[in-house]
């Protein structure tokens, strides 16, 4: 019923000024994000850069020390040199495959959350810069469409959410702008760390629309679409959400 009314609310003519989503947090929510004594996403970090220095082909026997990767998140998801539109994971995931010569991980897996995760940090605080001239600008263009369209049984787009009714209530949650600059993030309803794509799927379920796979073309356009209108923005990953 809630959604219903939601999907009732008029729309403004211009959409509100984006603002960094812990700004939609609650005070103690924004406090523990912000101290990694108390964050639990923390733990992900510290695997991941455990997985940073592990082996004989390790990330770090090529990279060097994990701090390298400072401001990389900033400029994902990015066009690889093949034509593909690439968020972090799958770059984690391709170097691991073409450089290292091992299995992938796998989407959503513990390991490459860990190590998503330890790669962000390293940006935390730095403001989103995706590229989205040349070869990425059509694929901007799909993600702005989907973010756009009405979808599912209850007719809703991702703007009539997080545009026209940034900073309503919905059940015990604030809605935010939808920026992805939190993920990988640790969700208390999830009880653990999960992907900015997992949670895609959930709006996707909310709306009682097509949940698209992870790793999707869909999700993957999104995604740089919503790094594109989080330009300026704070990297805030892990982030803490609940």
């Amino acid at each position: 019923m809630k959604w219903l009314l939601l999907a009732l609310l008029p729309l403004t003519a211009l959409a509100q000024e984006i603002r960094p989503s812990q700004e939609f947090l609650s005070p103690t929510l924004r406090a523990q994000q912000e101290d990694p004594s108390r964050h639990p996403g923390w733990l992900w970090v510290d695997e991941g850069e455990a997985i940073w220095r592990r082996g004989e082909n390790s990330c770090q026997s090529c990279h060097g020390d994990i701090a390298s990767m400072r401001g990389v998140a900033t400029r994902y998801p990015a066009v690889a040199a093949d034509g593909a539109l690439l968020n972090l994971e799958a770059r984690i995931e391709r170097c691991r495959v073409e450089k290292q010569g091992a299995a992938p991980f796998g989407l959503e897996s513990e390991a490459l959350l860990g190590l998503t995760a330890a790669v962000a940090q390293r940006s935390r605080g730095m403001p989103m810069s995706v590229p989205v001239e040349g070869p990425a600008a059509a694929f901007l263009e799909e993600g702005r469409a989907f973010y756009a369209t009405r979808q599912g049984q209850l007719n809703l787009s991702c703007g009539q959410c997080h545009d026209a009714n940034a900073g309503r209530r919905l059940r015990g949650d604030v809605i935010s702008n939808g920026l992805g600059t939190g993920y990988p993030a640790y969700r208390l309803e999830w009880n653990g760390m999960g992907s900015l794509h997992r949670r895609l799927r959930a709006c996707s379920l909310g709306v009682r629309a097509t949940q698209f796979p992870l790793g999707s073309r869909e999700y993957l356009t999104l995604e740089l679409y919503l790094a594109h209108r989080a330009r300026g923005m704070p990297v805030e990953a892990p982030g803490l959400r609940r």
